[in-house]
């Protein structure tokens, strides 16, 4: 099933659901369209670039989008295809994004007037916008997971902060090919045949791209420096419990040591009394007690 809205008088934007690609209107509106685009959009794990066909003068951007819901426990993004032809925008949206129509359906019912590639422009920035909800997530999500950690140093808080991590990669890699897609656009002979209103809403689109570029690197930064810094606590911990099972070893062989001797056949101190078994036991916790402190000491 496809939407159309008209704008500007003569325009329209006309929405599939690249699900419903079985159905016979959808296959009638995509008719005109090149097969290759169509796989493009297909294609779940597509990286964003453009195409500009200067035989019909159109423009197909692949921009990725967020998936507002975790998958395996963490955040995905998913591309969106954006043709823009002369009279026509042309959006191939998926299940996971198709949240984002309503929020461009309401840009452009405040905003009839605007051309086609204005129109095009704010949606990608538009697409950009709905990353920063999710990012202000992930922080919060961050400290409060840094400070279960500084508390318990667990596994699960560990696999917690690890799943974040990688949620913030997808981020990472998506927020960069956006802010390269549309810097490679300004740099397109396309570019010098916009106008002001056109330019002016690229420009804001790439901002808002550069800003969530700078947000994700900074995340993970952040959390490339948490992960180092409890790899060094539980590697501390670890040679921490080495040591102290290196020194229990060591006393426990000194006791045998001590009352090995009295099991040989040789003359020794007090082994013809007959309360001989307490005085050794007592000698012995006195020299396990000086060792123990004296090993303490030594690797603390």
């Amino acid at each position: 099933m496809t939407q159309k809205l008209s704008f500007a008088g003569d325009k329209t934007w006309i929405v599939v659901n690249t699900q419903d690609l079985d159905q016979a209107d959808v296959h009638q509106e995509l008719e005109a369209i090149d097969q290759e685009i169509i796989e493009y959009a297909l294609d779940k794990d597509e990286y964003a670039h453009m195409d500009y066909n200067k035989e019909s003068h159109s423009l197909t951007l692949i921009f990725n989008t967020i998936i507002p819901n975790r998958k395996d426990d963490h955040y995905e993004t998913t591309p969106i295809t954006l043709i823009a032809q002369e009279k026509c925008l042309i959006t191939l949206v998926n299940n996971n994004n198709k949240y984002l129509v309503p929020i461009m359906a309401k840009y452009i019912r405040q905003n009839r007037q605007v051309s086609v590639y204005t129109f095009l422009f704010a949606c990608l920035e538009i697409i950009s916008e709905q990353y920063f909800p999710i990012t202000d997530k992930i922080d919060k999500e961050r400290d409060q997971l840094n400070t279960k950690l500084r508390q318990q140093t667990s596994k699960k808080n560990l696999l917690a902060l690890s799943d974040l991590e990688t949620g913030n990669v997808y981020l990472l890699y998506a927020a960069n090919q956006n802010a390269l897609l549309i810097n490679q656009l300004k740099k397109h002979a396309i570019y010098h045949y916009l106008s002001a209103e056109e330019k002016e809403q690229l420009d804001d689109a790439h901002i808002e791209a550069k800003q969530l570029l700078s947000m994700t690197k900074l995340n993970s930064e952040i959390m490339e420096q948490l992960s180092a810094s409890y790899n060094n606590v539980l590697n501390n911990n670890l040679n921490d419990n080495l040591t102290n099972l290196n020194i229990i070893s060591i006393l426990l062989a000194i006791m045998a040591v001590i009352t090995g001797f009295y099991g040989m056949n040789v003359a020794l101190p007090f082994m013809d009394l007959p309360n001989a078994w307490i005085y050794i036991s007592i000698f012995g916790l006195i020299i396990w007690t000086l060792l123990y402190y004296y090993y303490k000491n030594r690797f603390k």
